[in-house]
């Protein structure tokens, strides 16, 4: 379907970063064919009147678990190693395939309705988020969570299997790419890693996995390898296979040395990192040392939502008062960790409303007190807008959300399925 924006204020890439200007937007198939001049022999097929409406490039969450959206609420105030391995892991060993489907669609309903067109999960169920992904129309880039003793691992080498059965499984959705995940250095051995990334070299896939989100996780592992997280990975080779690195909490001087000349790409998880206790991010340390920053929610077991809007605020609002620095993040530099620099990340075409890229677009209305007045609409997104403003959102060039309002699944019966699953999470029949 051809899709025509017209006379809409767009947020367009700039010499100084980004500007808001009235414009029209084409779109042909999945892809952005123009802005501003109509395309020669172009046939409209549907026109958005984009008066009083903002189109922005569509947001990318680089890290999160989608299925936990079960566990909203459930698991609050806690230190991490009791959230994690007294309330979180229990409560996933409750869950079936069903139930995390259900999940992860609550998840991309979520996402959707906040601006978000692609994230970056990882899962411990073959084939659900995907599924889920497939059914709302989003755009996703999935890796199984693995975790493994040693390289001779019965379960972590079938974790493994299972990652690149589901690779072949869904291969045929475009809107669907892969990554191999080893969760943490603290859930895999070294034996394990270099099966992982064995794996992933010989399959051309790239890697997710959590990286120095704790103090323990770095105390733990100067005790055990006589080296940081990050020195540890690079020794073992791991750097040399594209890495989005989920957190990057505690790092030296020569840990961020080693992850820009290494092209590591850094998903930052403010709130989560902040509601867990785990700290603040060297943001500031790795921007200027030119590390790709984006920007991941994490689960709702612990931010607890999906909302980029709120990410891209913590982003920019924290930075400027650790560093006591107003200038430090700009609401800008937190848009571009949001929409380039993840597309980037994710090896996506897409990040930017210009010719000839994927046509992941989001339709604000401006017709709302965060907007008003419409002073600077760039420095709205990050320091008022909260995602309620989102109108239509285009993936892939499918209206997956209309004035609100699903196209493509019953988000009625997804909060129906998923207050189900709660009652057997607590315990209930």
């Amino acid at each position: 379907m051809n899709i025509a924006l017209k006379n809409i204020t767009a947020l367009l890439k700039s010499e100084n970063g980004y500007k808001a200007e009235k414009t029209d937007i084409y779109i042909e198939g999945d892809t952005i064919k123009a802005v501003g001049k109509t395309p020669e022999n172009f046939k409209i097929d549907k026109t958005i009147d984009g008066n009083d409406k903002f189109a922005v490039p569509g947001f990318i969450n680089c890290h999160t678990h989608t299925y936990m959206s079960l566990f909203r609420n459930l698991a609050d105030d806690l230190f991490f190693d009791d959230w994690l391995f007294k309330n979180i892991m229990p409560m996933e060993d409750k869950l079936s395939n069903e139930d995390a489907y259900w999940g992860a669609l609550l998840s991309c309903i979520e996402m959707i309705k906040t601006g978000t067109t692609c994230f970056l999960d990882m899962h411990m169920f073959k084939n659900q988020t995907a599924k889920a992904a497939v059914d709302t129309g989003i755009r996703a880039v999935i890796s199984r969570g693995l975790t493994g003793r040693d390289r001779n691992d019965k379960d972590g080498v079938k974790r493994v299997n299972e990652a690149l059965e589901e690779a072949e499984d869904m291969k045929g959705s475009k809107r669907l790419s892969f990554m191999l995940a080893p969760h943490a250095i603290y859930t895999c051995d070294t034996g394990y890693i270099e099966f992982v990334l064995e794996t992933a070299k010989k399959k051309n896939f790239p890697l997710h996995i959590h990286l120095s989100e704790t103090r323990k996780e770095v105390k733990d592992s100067l005790e055990k390898y006589g080296m940081s997280p990050v020195e540890y990975l690079d020794k073992l080779g791991f750097f040399d296979v594209k890495t989005v690195a989920a957190h990057c909490v505690h790092l030296s001087d020569e840990d961020i040395e080693i992850m820009a000349k290494k092209n590591v790409n850094a998903a930052l998880n403010p709130i989560s990192n902040l509601k867990l206790g785990n700290g603040f991010a060297p943001v500031l340390k790795m921007f200027k040392s030119g590390v790709n920053l984006c920007i991941g929610t994490d689960s709702q077991a612990s931010n607890n939502n999906l909302n980029l809007f709120s990410d891209m605020n913590y982003t920019a609002m924290i930075h400027k008062g650790t560093n006591e620095d107003a200038l430090a993040i700009s609401a800008f530099d937190a848009l571009k960790f949001a929409t380039e620099n993840g597309a980037n990340a994710l090896g996506i075409n897409a990040g930017s409303i210009e010719e000839g890229k994927k046509a992941d677009i989001s339709i604000l209305n401006l017709n709302c007190p965060s907007f008003c007045p419409k002073n600077n609409l760039v420095s709205a997104l990050v320091y008022s807008a909260n995602g309620s403003e989102v109108d239509t959102v285009i993936i892939d060039g499918n209206i997956v959300m209309e004035n609100k309002k699903m196209t493509m699944i019953d988000e009625n019966e997804v909060y129906k399925k998923v207050n189900e699953i709660l009652i057997k999470l607590k315990g209930g029949k």
